[in-house]
């Protein structure tokens, strides 16, 4: 026989009654009931934003994921929602883009989750040789969390800046279908092309890590690299609504170092972009004059890619 609801016992106060429903309302919006392990790991910082510490087998430590929740989580506990994933770039974290972008603004009112990740300090979210594995972190135990106790939907997408737009053309295109749509700022698109290597050994060397930690030497270990490259596996993308942009990097005042940067990934993006129009891969393309690794230009173009991303979620644009 079902259990019916309860009538407060004779004396206790409306107040009180409140006060319990207000914080049963705070342990739904936080995704858990009161004492399980992920409201006790969850961290508020905002109306919708947490930070959640995530135990994973794949890192061997527990690592962080920055929630933005939709403004209507709370109150629609019997409803599930469209993820997108916005993963860092390299030497930053994933407090960047709440911290960068007025991401939390521009998704309210709209119906998803907005999940980010770590990726570690070279923000390249990949299967380390011998060591930790950010891609299963990001791909089945952060979904896995989200499903379980933040009433995650099995639509998702992907975008990232830099290394993370890396990480969301390598990850939709190594797990075909994990992802409805998959955009890439300034991202590393072709890990093979001449200089590249170069590139990604700087990034692991400034992280004062062993170059060949990464995936090997790029000679030696030639298939690896080819394994975890995106324009290798672009097959993979076939389905995946794609959105890659990418700034020439001329030289201009200031700081010289952005547009250096954007310049050497300009032949990447472009070979990659070949490559899905030659196996007939529609993609949306933004290749522009200028422009530096930053996030002055990063964040014009998350806005320009909205429209494939949210119509893949499923969402308003």
């Amino acid at each position: 026989m079902p259990h019916l609801p309860q009538q407060p016992a004779a004396g206790v106060s409306r107040r009180t009654v409140a006060r319990a429903t207000a914080a049963a309302g705070l342990a739904a919006l936080f995704g858990a009931a009161a004492g399980t392990a992920p409201a006790r790991a969850a961290t508020r910082l905002g109306p919708r934003t947490l930070d959640v510490s995530v135990p994973s087998a794949a890192l061997g430590r527990s690592a962080p994921v920055r929630l933005i929740l939709p403004s209507d989580f709370g109150t629609r506990p019997e409803k599930r929602y469209p993820v997108l994933y916005l993963l860092h770039g390299a030497h930053d974290d994933y407090t960047s883009w709440t911290r960068e972008t007025d991401i939390e603004a521009f998704t309210a009112g709209r119906d998803l989750i907005v999940a980010m990740p770590d990726a570690g300090p070279t923000g390249i979210p990949s299967v380390w040789r011998g060591g930790p594995d950010y891609e299963t972190f990001q791909l089945k135990e952060v979904p896995a969390l989200l499903a379980r106790d933040y009433r995650a939907s099995g639509v998702r997408a992907v975008a990232g800046v830099s290394t993370g737009g890396y990480g969301a053309m390598a990850h939709a295109a190594r797990h075909p279908g994990a992802f409805t749509a998959a955009a890439s700022y300034s991202g590393i698109l072709d890990t093979t092309a001449p200089g590249v290597p170069a590139i990604m050994d700087a990034i692991v060397a400034r992280e004062n890590l062993p170059a060949a930690s990464l995936w090997g030497n790029p000679v030696f270990n030639l298939l690896t690299w080819r394994d975890f490259n995106p324009r290798a596996r672009a097959t993979g993308l076939r389905g995946t609504a794609l959105y890659v942009s990418q700034g020439s990097g001329v030289g201009g005042g200031g700081d010289p170092l952005p547009g250096i940067l954007e310049s050497a990934l300009w032949p990447s993006a472009q070979g990659f972009a070949r490559t899905l129009a030659l196996m007939g891969l529609p993609a949306t393309t933004h290749f522009y004059g200028g422009g530096g690794h930053d996030w002055a230009h990063w964040k014009p173009e998350f806005t320009a890619s909205w429209p494939v991303l949210a119509r893949a979620l499923g969402v308003p644009e």
